[in-house]
């Protein structure tokens, strides 16, 4: 009797520590986890009519990116247990009201503006002429409550706002300058080759009481002409970092060896005039590229003291635009 009373007891108590132990393994936390994503070639991803057919020499150009996704519970008490893992409370991931959702559409925003930034600044070092036109200000996130909330979209144009014309972001602010929080503004805004017309109210700015916002952040909006037809298919991955490697491949498959038969990874935001902007989970790129048996890392001058502190043994060289990272590619 006494044996078959214990044997129930530790039935149940099996029982209470399998569920608890799948509880934490499969419920979500509070935080999220970023993790490291192994580097990935970019040849596969450029497409270029007529590109220069290359033998296999066991190198290429890099990109790397990180993975983030909610951490369970079990996680969030010992994410040791992934190599490289960042644990962060949900506020440094999504700002807040913003979902899941709205920061991936707004990171795979980023990746097609980069793409095309990447291409500009291949083609110009190369002295192929890109034109570049300035044709609105487009909206990147907008925020959660805000009178914009359900009427503009991540990837919208807004190309007037009261009948001024609006081709950048400084031109915008000056278009709403005679606003005070509470006036209505109407914008004409592009959304899938189409123009449509929105009356919004406005409130006041976080940071300055006087000036009237509809609640979105934009950035410039550019049509790029190039004289060559070239495609850039990242999938899923998100985010502005790949732009470098990008440009590095599309200098690299139109003629001059970049790689020189190395795996040359590299990370990093372009602007149109060239320059290398710091980037995101620089300790987890490290690792993905570590992982990718990587010869070179080249990484913005920003990120070079973290990236270098987790190194171990991998060549980490710091660039601050792209001349700069051509020439160290060609004397190392």
């Amino acid at each position: 009797m006494l044996r078959s009373r214990s044997v129930r007891l530790l039935l149940v108590a099996f029982a209470v520590l399998l569920a608890a132990g799948l509880a934490l393994t499969f419920l979500p936390s509070d935080h999220y986890l970023v993790l490291p994503d192994r580097a990935r070639p970019t040849d596969p991803l450029v497409k270029i009519p007529g590109e220069e057919s290359r033998s296999d020499d066991g190198g290429g150009i890099y990109m790397v990116d990180v993975r983030i996704g909610r951490a369970s519970l079990f996680e969030r008490l010992f994410p040791q247990v992934h190599e490289g893992a960042d644990l962060l409370p949900e506020r440094a991931i999504n700002p807040e009201g913003v979902s899941d959702r709205q920061r991936r559409r707004s990171s795979l925003n980023e990746m097609s503006r980069s793409q095309l930034v990447a291409i500009t600044v291949a083609l110009r070092e190369l002295g192929r002429e890109v034109e570049v036109e300035p044709v609105g200000a487009e909206v990147v996130l907008v925020q959660p409550g805000a009178p914009a909330e359900g009427e503009l979209e991540v990837g919208d144009v807004i190309v007037d706002a009261d009948g001024e014309e609006v081709t950048t972001t400084a031109s915008l602010q000056r278009a709403m300058s005679d606003l005070a929080p509470g006036d209505e503004v109407t914008l004409a805004v592009e959304r899938e080759a189409e123009t449509i017309e929105l009356t919004l109210a406005t409130r006041a700015a976080g940071d300055n009481p006087g000036r009237a916002v509809v609640g979105v952040q934009v950035r410039d909006a550019e049509d790029f002409r190039f004289p060559v037809d070239i495609e850039i298919d990242a999938g899923s991955i998100g985010g502005p970092s790949a732009g470098l490697a990008f440009a590095l491949d599309i200098v690299d498959e139109l003629g001059d060896d970049v790689d020189g038969g190395r795996t040359i990874v590299a990370t990093g935001e372009l602007s149109l005039d060239g320059d290398v902007g710091p980037i995101g989970g620089i300790k987890q790129k490290v690792i993905g590229a570590r992982d990718a048996g990587a010869d070179v890392f080249l990484v913005p001058d920003r990120n070079a003291a973290d990236a270098r502190a987790v190194a171990d043994g991998l060549e980490i060289v710091a660039v601050s635009d792209f001349d700069e990272a051509l020439a160290a590619l060609a004397t190392r």
